[in-house]
Order: structure tokens, then sequence, then C-alpha cells
């Protein structure tokens, strides 16, 4: 599945954008508070907006202090899949549990210097495993292939049965790194550069889900 990320779309028109990649499986939405991450995006007002503007599900992943408190509030205004950061939760299966409750998907996130190894019993609370591939915080970063070494962890977990989840990567994702992350084992894929820098934003979701199938099946 392909989730262009709206944090390189350009946010004078975030309707206009939505549509352009209305071809797109979730519609990628990083929210940052200045806290948790430098930087500063856009929180539950603007993706209220997003969800009046588009049929996109969004996924939200909340690079935020207290997603204890906050996530599920996500989840409540009708977000699809709502992610949060282990860095960051006091009781990450709680929160899962409240998402969950609400109706949406719940993802935990691990940041670039986190390990999974520690969180690997917490995923069976989960929908989704949000593997950075670069530093959380910035758009623009050059991906770090290390980091796929996280999603080959997670993918086999998956494929031995004690798992039930989507594995998704976010990060650099590009024509030129999909494939080696798709063939490590994610099945999500949040691209934003790739797809809002290009001339046509929906033939850039497209282009980038051909190389990402491709390399699934080889």
């Amino acid at each position: 599945m392909i989730a262009p990320s709206i944090l390189s779309a350009d946010f004078a028109r975030l309707g206009e954008q939505a549509d352009a990649v209305s071809n797109a499986d979730w519609l990628h939405v990083d929210a940052m508070d200045a806290h948790f991450v430098p930087n500063l995006t856009i929180g539950l007002p603007v993706v209220q907006s997003l969800l009046n503007a588009t049929d996109l599900p969004l996924d939200c992943h909340l690079m935020i202090e207290d997603p204890d408190r906050w996530a599920p509030q996500y989840a409540d205004a009708g977000a699809a899949n709502v992610t949060f950061h282990v860095e960051a939760a006091r009781d990450a299966v709680a929160t899962a549990r409240a998402i969950r409750s609400a109706g949406a998907l719940a993802g935990l996130a691990v940041d670039r210097d986190t390990p999974l190894d520690p969180y690997l019993e917490l995923l069976r609370e989960f929908d989704t495993l949000l593997v950075m591939t670069i530093k959380a915080g910035f758009g623009g970063q050059a991906f770090i292939p290390e980091m796929l070494d996280k999603v080959r962890l997670a993918r086999q977990e998956v494929n031995s049965g004690h798992l039930r989840l989507f594995i998704e990567v976010d990060g650099g994702i590009s024509a030129d790194t999909i494939g080696a992350a798709a063939e490590a084992g994610a099945d999500v894929f949040v691209a934003g550069t790739a797809v809002y820098g290009a001339d046509d934003p929906g033939k850039a979701v497209e282009a980038l889900r051909v190389l990402a199938r491709d390399r699934m099946r080889a």
C-alpha cells in the first residue's frame, strides 16, 4: 500500500493535494508538536478538516508527547490508522486498546535509534508497526538502509504466525529505495517528496506501487 505524506504537500491546498493522490491507499498525516520532535506541523483540527475533504483513509503518525492522552482523539475523529511512538508513550498497550475501541487501527512507531526487539511482545496489541527509516521529525532525509533489519525482524514474526500486522516504512522512500524496503518485508510505504515532488503525484503513486509489488513477488 502506498501512503503519500502530506508533509511534502502544499499546505495551502490540502484538499486539492489529497485529490491529486486519490489512487493511493492511505493518506499519511504527520503530526508534530515541537516537543517530542523539534518541528511543528498540523494537529487534530486539520485532520478533522481533511476528513471532510477526502475519502482516503487517514494514516495519522503522531510525533508528539503524551500520545496516551491525544492519540485516541484522532481515532474518535475518524482516522483509519493512528500511530504513536513507543518512546513517548507511558502505557502503549492501554493507548492501543483505546484507539481500537474508538474504531481505528492502532500503530506503534519505533524511531531510528530505538531497537525493535524489546517491543516484539507488545506488537500483539497493534495492527501496524511503523519503522522509521530516517530520524523522526524532518522530511526530505536520506533513507537509512540499516533500518531494514527491523523490518526483516518484524516480517519473520509475522511469517511465523506470531503476529498479524501491517509493516510500514517512513523516510526517504522513493523509486530508488522502495524495492529494498519491499524485499525486506514492508507492505505499507510512506512517500512524501517522491510523490508530491513529481509532476503528476497520482502517476508517482502508481509507479511506486508497481516497483514495490515487483520486489515483493521476487
